[in-house]
């Protein structure tokens, strides 16, 4: 016997249900799986800088959907959660938040108290800690936000199992990710070297190629003639960087430039500081672009590093790790000039420098503006310089074809939804021109588990790098002491140092696979075949911004380490735009934060927007989509409480004998094809397609069959007909159920919870009936029930109104159809007679009853 409610409501049911599978653990993995039984997710970590937007909401919905229905076939779901804590994010936030920055050459304060805890005053000025006391602060922070998180993923009703919860922080992840790295510098896979190196002068940190982002920025071509040093005459050059004409090696034109070739292999001199240098061909140079022949500067830009390297420049560095112009001249300058800008950032040393050359007359005319695609780090303010410094690098196939090759036929080994997004992959790969830079000079993050040896100047010897053994991690070189040495012996001229620089945030996240699944962790027995359980992933849901970044980073380090790509199916959300359809998020100002909406229409409302966005396609954000979503989810509880206050059917007989009626038979036939296509779906990751098809299935079944065959079921007494309509009602109401469950997790649960004991989201997903019926059988029916609705309304009557007679005209092949439904369509439009004629289309002639005409 059904439990059911006197008014059926949304409201409050996330709060109770939540907490119901928590103490139910209804979404707890199970750990005895079989392989073959187990469906893994690598589920993205979420950056910990705040708080989240809805764009979480939208992409976290669409993975809880795939999550729900694999739970539902039968498979035991790997669902972590994780929170990506480490990097500049983080640093960020904590520096807003407590109104400090790190200074590792400040002392450590026992019980150092912070200025301010997130209200800031309106004048203050960010105070200098220490490293280890910044760190405490940084731990701090992330705890208080990832609370904040899980409660609201909780909310979202996430079916995450949270005892797997980890943070690319912690210990583990610590090891994982240093034990990873051990074995890429083990098989040569990572180095480390003295290179030119894309430089954030904010924030004083390398960058990696696939941070980085162009904007237009206006600037000035400055034409400046540099003498030919044989005094022959003066070639000119245009330049929107005067302030590196002391870092100059070299002009360059293009080899098949008719007016630069009788140059090549001559030398000139550079104006105001004297060096000479020799004029070369190459065929990155642009005969369009300026006046055809370029100054290369050590470094300008990334064109100016590919010119040093291939055409074995010497270096002239001018720009150090803190932005400014260095102090000690280079080679064959003239140190009196570079008096004039040593010390200054880049724009102040700019217009030093075209003042001088204004003062002496060698400046052509005067600059002309234009506006100019300049690299930025995605994070930073200011454009990158490029410095020499030392790094860590892992190889991705930037300098090495076959690796290269090798990385780009990986993206077949995955199944793409939509498959179009393989080629963004594809052509990121065959674009790279350097390894990934995976060092950062930050604070708050994975150190580098390094040391180095000292020699007897003190220096360190790059070559023969300290690792610690896999046993000891995690460490940190900072503090830790490598074997064979001893604490006193630190930064000792025959001692070590210690690496300063911790990972990339990018080089641990690369990693989720490994971290959620304990690769290579001590574990008590339980866990000890987790890793080779979960992997590869089943599925890695992502967003198509992040392509570049995460897939492809993740992809390399399996590659490395375990010959396979990490996963089976990628599946790509795309981007949430606001209604002038850009991109919603924080950088744009523009993000909506989930809390206001989830209270005000509930959250099935707002996941069955989520999960009307088509996979890898940017989708609007709409409140008229969250009220058509709770206007469903009511709806569902509504009809369902309808259903199941009809007679309990004769549950004894097998379905296919219950079900005996043509009409019903119909319906399930409807909704056999239903199920088959919201399967479909699902198995191709395709969750709107099988929303889509089960909504429509369903608002057809609320307004039509229910409609249709209520009064034979109301007027059951036994009888085979109403027996027949009451079992196919509630076969139609559990399968829409379980259709609806991962998309309205909680009307679903609320609704099924009335008639069964155990939840719903571990129920058996709905298979098609097979009984049979023909699915059109049944829609002549509804349309004649239709028109005499119609007749009704146009008559200003009651539905309830009595019909005389009603004559039907339709062609011949559906009498039978007719014939099938005529006794449902008589008690469902209060309808004396009914007279079938041949016609060649369908019509339907109405005669009310006169007491209805009254």
């Amino acid at each position: 016997m059904a439990n059911l409610p006197d008014k059926p409501t949304l409201d409050g049911i996330e709060e109770r249900w939540a907490a119901q599978w928590d103490t139910d653990g209804t979404y707890t993995f199970d750990q005895s799986a079989v392989r073959d039984n187990v469906f893994s997710i690598d589920t993205p970590p979420p950056t910990v800088s705040g708080s989240l937007h809805v764009g979480h909401v939208f992409s976290y919905t669409h993975t809880d959907t795939i999550a729900r229905y694999q739970r539902m076939t039968g498979k035991s779901v790997f669902y972590p959660m994780g929170w990506d804590d480490n990097g500049l994010p983080t640093e960020r936030r904590v520096q807003a938040y407590y109104g400090v920055r790190c200074d590792p050459s400040q002392p450590y304060a026992d019980g150092f108290e912070p200025p301010f805890r997130g209200d800031p005053p309106k004048k203050h000025q960010a105070i200098p800690i220490s490293r280890p006391n910044f760190l405490e602060l940084c731990d701090e922070l992330v705890e208080i936000d990832e609370e904040l998180f899980e409660q609201l993923f909780r909310r979202l009703g996430l079916s995450v199992d949270w005892k797997l919860k980890y943070a690319t922080i912690d210990e583990r992840s610590r090891r994982i990710s240093q034990r990873a790295f051990l074995r890429n510098v083990a098989r040569g896979e990572a180095y480390t070297q003295e290179a030119p190196t894309l430089w954030d002068i904010d924030f004083r940190t390398a960058v990696a190629q696939a941070e980085l982002t162009d904007k237009e920025c206006p600037a000035a071509y400055h034409k400046i003639p540099f003498q030919r040093a044989d005094g022959s005459g003066t070639i000119e050059i245009d330049t929107t960087r005067p302030e590196l004409l002391a870092a100059c090696v070299s002009l360059v034109a293009h080899p098949d430039d008719e007016r630069f070739k009788p140059f090549f292999g001559t030398k000139v001199i550079v104006p105001l500081y004297g060096q000479e240098v020799e004029v070369r061909a190459h065929e990155l140079a642009q005969p369009d672009k300026g006046t055809g022949i370029a100054m290369i500067c050590t470094f300008g830009d990334t064109t100016d590093v590919t010119w040093w390297r291939e055409l074995s420049l010497e270096m002239r560095a001018i720009i150090g790790r803190d932005g400014r112009v260095l102090p000690d001249v280079p080679h064959g300058v003239n140190a009196e000039a570079y008096a004039l800008i040593a010390g200054k950032y880049p724009n102040q040393a700019q217009k030093a420098v075209v003042e001088q050359l204004i003062e002496q007359n060698i400046l052509v005319g005067e600059p002309r503006p234009i506006l100019h695609q300049v690299k930025f780090y995605e994070k930073g303010d200011r454009p990158l310089e490029i410095v020499t410094s030392r790094q860590w690098y892992i190889r991705n196939g930037g300098k090495d074809t076959d690796l290269r090759a090798a990385l780009v036929a990986r993206s077949s080994d995955v199944t793409w939804h939509p498959e179009h997004m393989r080629h963004r992959y594809e052509n990121w790969v065959d674009g790279l021109n350097s390894d990934w830079l995976v060092s950062r000079q930050r604070f708050f993050g994975v150190p580098i588990p390094v040391w180095y040896r000292l020699d007897d100047a003190g220096e360190p010897i790059y070559d023969m790098p300290l690792v610690p053994d896999e046993a000891d991690l995690p460490v940190d070189p900072s503090i830790d002491v490598p074997a064979g040495f001893t604490a006193d012996q630190r930064n000792q001229p025959g001692g070590f140092a210690g690496d300063p620089d911790i990972f990339d945030t990018w080089a641990t996240s690369s990693l989720t696979p490994q971290i959620a699944g304990r690769w290579n962790e001590p574990a008590a027995s339980a866990d000890t075949d987790l890793f080779d359980q979960i992997f590869p992933f089943d599925m890695r849901p992502q967003g198509h911004d992040i392509i570049r970044t995460w897939l492809f980073s993740t992809m390399t380090r399996s590659h490395h380490e375990h010959g396979v790509a990490p996963w089976k199916h990628a599946a790509l959300s795309g981007w949430i735009l606001d209604p002038d359809r850009k991109k919603m998020g924080k950088s744009s100002g523009n993000a909506q934060t989930p809390d206001g909406m989830l209270e005000q229409f509930g959250t099935d409302a707002v996941r069955y927007w989520a999960a009307s966005g088509r996979p890898g396609v940017d989708t609007t954000f709409s409140e008229d989509q969250m009220k058509v979503g709770r206007k469903l989810a009511n709806k569902l509880l509504n009809v369902s409480k309808f259903v199941l206050t009809f007679p309990e059917p004769d549950m004894s007989m097998p379905l296919a004998d219950a079900v005996t009626g043509a009409v019903d038979r119909s319906m399930l036939a409807k909704l056999d094809d239903t199920i088959a296509e919201a399967t479909a779906g699902f198995e191709a990751f395709d969750y709107a397609r099988a929303l889509e098809r089960t909504e429509s299935f369903f608002w057809w079944f609320c307004d039509n069959y229910v409609e249709l065959v209520k009064s034979r079921a109301y007027n059951s007494q036994g009888e085979a007909p109403a027996n027949s309509a009451l079992r196919a009602l509630r076969e139609a109401l559990s399968s829409i159920q379980r259709l609806f469950a991962p998309m309205l997790p909680f009307a679903t649960e609320e609704s099924w919870s009335w008639w069964n004991d155990a939840s719903v989201h571990t129920a058996v997903w709905p298979v098609p009936s097979g009984l049979g019926g023909n699915p059109t059988l049944i829609d002549v029916a509804i349309d004649t029930l239709q028109h005499v609705r119609r007749s009704k309304t146009e008559a200003k009557q009651s539905q309830k109104a009595a019909v005389e007679s009603l004559t039907v005209t339709a062609p011949a092949d559906l009498h039978d159809s007719l014939a099938a439904g005529t006794a449902d369509l008589c008690d469902a439009g209060s309808i004396a007679t009914v007279t079938v004629i041949e016609g060649a289309e369908l019509s339907c002639a109405v005669v009310l009853a006169p007491a209805a005409t009254d």
